[in-house]
């Protein structure tokens, strides 16, 4: 039985691509990571997009992916890859 009995969890890749580094992404992702209390992690890919793992209640996992579809104020996000994503995680960091 796990302690998840409220609400399904979901596990999403995401790649960000456009003018999302140098633009403060990485932080203000994890800002809104806590915010909506979803878990995983957020890294610079060397191609200069974002990768990252989300995790959480479904609605918020679905939340953190439209704010990613748009980034914070100066980022200019051209598209966004979505797979399915694996693992567990106790809290949001930049990698």
């Amino acid at each position: 039985m796990t302690d998840q009995l409220s609400s399904p969890q979901k596990t999403l890749h995401l790649v960000i691509h456009g003018r999302v580094q140098g633009v403060y992404f990485r932080n203000s992702m994890l800002e809104e990571a806590e915010r909506l209390g979803v878990l995983g992690w957020v890294r610079n890919l060397p191609d200069r997009s974002v990768e990252a793992m989300v995790q959480g209640e479904a609605g918020a996992v679905d939340a953190i992916v439209r704010w990613g579809q748009r980034g914070p104020m100066m980022a200019s996000v051209e598209k966004v890859d979505i797979a399915p994503g694996t693992g567990k995680y106790s809290g949001f960091e930049i990698r």
